[in-house]
């Protein structure tokens, strides 16, 4: 029973912290400047999981965050001449970089970072139900 505990634990940290990243992204989906002012379009996060090899040979294992990625794709440039950051000279004269954030992308990746969790925490409360129903039996 532990070591299921401790597995749904492991999902939940790894789900809390793809959501707290996904909030990020949609949260600076029109940052425009970086935290020194520079006209650089905030980049999106991506969490990678990996498995978490730490379990006993035989033992089911966990899941870690392997690492945040920064996305690095080309950011979305819209036509704004008027707008005080559109790039003066170049290919891209005249336009403003935005960052390159799909909202209904994000906003679905949050719903499975929410249902993953979810389905973590209905494992633990059934591990703790099998727990208190074997004491039972045993009492």
């Amino acid at each position: 029973m532990i070591s299921a505990l401790d597995i749904s634990t492991s999902a939940l940290v790894a789900q809390r912290t793809r959501l707290n990243a996904i909030s990020g992204n949609i949260a600076n989906m029109s940052s425009l400047v970086d935290e020194n002012g520079n006209p650089n379009p905030y980049q999106a996060r991506q969490v990678v999981f990996q498995t978490d090899e730490t379990a006993s040979p035989g033992e089911a294992a966990g899941v870690k965050v392997a690492e945040v990625m920064v996305d690095d794709s080309e950011p979305l440039y819209r036509y704004q001449p008027d707008h005080p950051l559109a790039i003066s000279e170049g290919k891209w004269e005249g336009y403003v970089a935005h960052p390159n954030i799909v909202l209904t992308t994000q906003m679905v990746d949050a719903l499975e970072s929410t249902r993953a969790y979810e389905a973590n925490v209905g494992v633990i409360e059934i591990s703790k139900s099998m727990s208190r129903q074997r004491l039972a039996i045993l009492a």
